[in-house]
């Protein structure tokens, strides 16, 4: 019993320790809430929201007024044309899929210029699992670049690309997904649209923004891209809308997106929220404090690991693009134990074992820790790893840096027990 307190004293001094070394980005993080919030507020005033846009309404929902001021408010968060909210929408993966389906037709081409795809959208395209109606199957053409952390290589294979191709639409994935790569910040999604632009105006530049909404100071419309899509139980939900997602961009093209979500000729002109328009607005306003409570969380866990010796990806105090921290684990076991460990300090089904499964989608076996009120939010505090080597783990969200201290504290704890940590690794001088 002696040495459990011992070990537990030794973990939470750790953590304890560690955050009170991050206290400077914990300011600036905390700070840049108040100019994200500022900018929902002002478009709530301008747009007149009130008690009339949580109404529900029936049937197809033609002319339903909170679902069209839902689409108005969103269109203007992201400075675009339109855009499409709709609790159809089950994941962001089929937001995603309905702008590829809606504008991409047989004879296209699409390119990917941040490499492989999120495994979820490796079925859409055609990469895995032939015959059910993909995007190769359907006569769409694909090709993909590969990052490269030199500008000038990178930018030599798309104009390379564009000499002897006519391509129709390019794929920008902002988040690093399952990869170890860093996720692109705006800046970089505007250099390559730009890019792009000059090499062919008519190309369509479409961006995956799914993790990245709210943590820059800009969102990639404003920044060239021609439509974006992404998730509600992700950083705009707030960790409280219950499913759904959404499209932004151009007018014409989310209509074609639209088309697709419903069918041609009713596009984004019909569709219920099924009373939550209170919720997706909430959301909304919360999104800021959540995101950036997820940011200081991803600071935390990134210098943790650190600490305990494991190379993490980004650094602790680095510019965030996302709210994705990536850890190397190197270690199967590792990581079950880990997921494990955060499991256990969810606040929902903290009881339930953690153990390899497929899941629908993806390719390899996963390990999901996801003790959450939203089923697979990953606003709220959850890590997830496909069991492949180099057996990289990635941990996301966090509705308070309250919480998730509390379970890294355990986790150390755990490990300590279990002699899979040095106890010299968390001595400060």
């Amino acid at each position: 019993m002696k040495n459990k307190n011992y070990n537990f004293s030794l973990a939470e001094e750790m953590v304890i320790s560690v955050e009170e070394g991050l206290k400077g980005i914990f300011n600036e993080r905390s700070n840049q809430i108040y100019y994200k919030l500022n900018n929902i507020l002002k478009i709530f005033k301008e747009e007149k929201v009130s008690t009339s846009h949580f109404n529900q309404s029936t049937g197809s929902g033609h002319d339903d007024l909170s679902r069209q001021k839902i689409d108005e408010v969103f269109a203007k968060f992201f400075l675009a044309e339109k855009s499409a909210v709709r609790m159809q929408f089950v994941s962001g993966t089929h937001a995603i899929s309905s702008v590829l389906f809606g504008i991409l037709r047989p004879g296209d081409l699409m390119l990917s210029v941040t490499g492989t795809p999120y495994d979820t959208l490796e079925e859409v395209i055609g990469i895995r699992g032939k015959g059910k109606g993909s995007l190769l199957d359907l006569g769409v053409g694909y090709r993909q670049i590969s990052m490269d952390e030199r500008k000038n290589s990178y930018e030599d294979k798309l104009v390379d690309f564009f000499k002897h191709n006519k391509c129709k639409l390019v794929f920008i994935q902002k988040s690093c997904g399952y990869s170890w790569r860093k996720s692109l910040n705006n800046n970089q999604i505007k250099q390559i649209c730009n890019l792009v632009h000059s090499l062919n105006p008519e190309t369509i530049c479409f961006v995956d923004n799914c993790y990245g909404e709210l943590v820059e100071d800009s969102e990639p419309i404003i920044n060239g891209a021609n439509i974006i899509a992404g998730s509600l139980i992700k950083n705009l939900g707030g960790t409280i809308v219950p499913t759904g997602g959404y499209i932004a961009g151009d007018s014409e093209l989310v209509e074609m997106a639209c088309c697709r979500l419903t069918a041609p000729g009713i596009g984004a002109d019909a569709g219920i929220n099924f009373g939550f328009g209170r919720l997706i607005l909430q959301g909304l306003f919360l999104a800021p404090q959540m995101v950036h409570e997820s940011l200081k969380g991803a600071d935390l866990v990134a210098a943790v690991f650190k600490k305990l010796g494991f190379i993490v990806l980004p650094e602790p105090k680095s510019y965030r693009s996302d709210i994705i921290q990536a850890v190397r684990l190197n270690n199967p076991h590792l990581i079950q134990k880990v997921c494990q460990s955060f499991q256990n300090s969810s606040p929902i089904d903290s009881f339930l074992n953690v153990i390899p499964s497929p899941m629908s989608g993806y390719d390899s076996n996963l390990l999901m820790s996801g003790g959450t009120f939203i089923e697979g939010s990953t606003s709220e505090f959850s890590a997830d790893a496909p069991l492949r080597d180099p057996f990289n783990i990635f941990v996301q969200g966090g509705s308070h840096i309250a919480h998730i201290k509390i379970a890294l504290i355990q986790l150390v704890f755990e490990l300590l027990e279990e002699n899979l940590i040095e106890k010299e690794s968390l001595i400060f001088p």
